[in-house]
């Protein structure tokens, strides 16, 4: 056998094996888990820029997003980019900002994520009330956050909510699994 025979051969052999690595990156990538890099400064102090996450995608479609859950979806404005936001209203619920403290039904949300005092109310400065389908999401650096306060994003649909942003795989020294509490 000649050596450009057996090179066919063996090509022949491998062809199989890396379509199938392909049909399964595809697969994973697609259905069940994405890299996603953190742009920004809206999530600090829990997000830093330059972090590089696994997304899940694959438990939003067996159970329902949570209060306070760190979720992405498109930026509404151009969808090849990512937000990186927390879920803080869920559906039907009515949310208001009013000095500094969201209020959700009318009760002052308890949480540790945003420590400043909210100064830019935007759309929350009245009551939104959230649809059947419809998320509130705030990055954590409060006042430095583009989110649903703004007309630009608004409450999030469900159908938009890529995953929940599952494990900080970068930098090494802030590796581990993202609180959701």
């Amino acid at each position: 056998m000649t050596m450009q025979e057996r090179i066919v051969k063996e090509l022949k052999e491998w062809v199989p094996y890396i379509c199938i690595a392909l049909v399964l990156s595809f697969a994973i990538t697609r259905f069940v888990g994405q890299r996603t890099k953190v742009d920004g400064e809206s999530m600090q102090n829990t997000l830093y820029n330059a972090d590089q996450l696994i997304t899940d995608k694959i438990s939003y479609r067996f159970t329902e997003p949570e209060r306070f859950n760190i979720v992405v979806f498109p930026n509404p404005q151009n969808t090849k980019e990512h937000y990186i936001k927390r879920i803080i209203g869920l559906p039907n619920e009515t949310i208001r900002i009013e000095d500094g403290n969201i209020y959700i039904n009318e009760e002052l949300l308890e949480e540790n994520y945003g420590r400043a005092a909210i100064i830019n109310p935007g759309m929350a400065g009245e009551s939104i009330t959230l649809g059947d389908d419809e998320y509130f999401v705030m990055g954590d650096n409060r006042n430095n956050s583009t989110d649903s306060r703004s007309e630009r994003v608004g409450p999030i649909k469900r159908e938009n909510l890529i995953g929940k942003a599952w494990v900080r795989i970068y930098p090494f020294e802030r590796m581990g699994v993202l609180s959701h509490e």
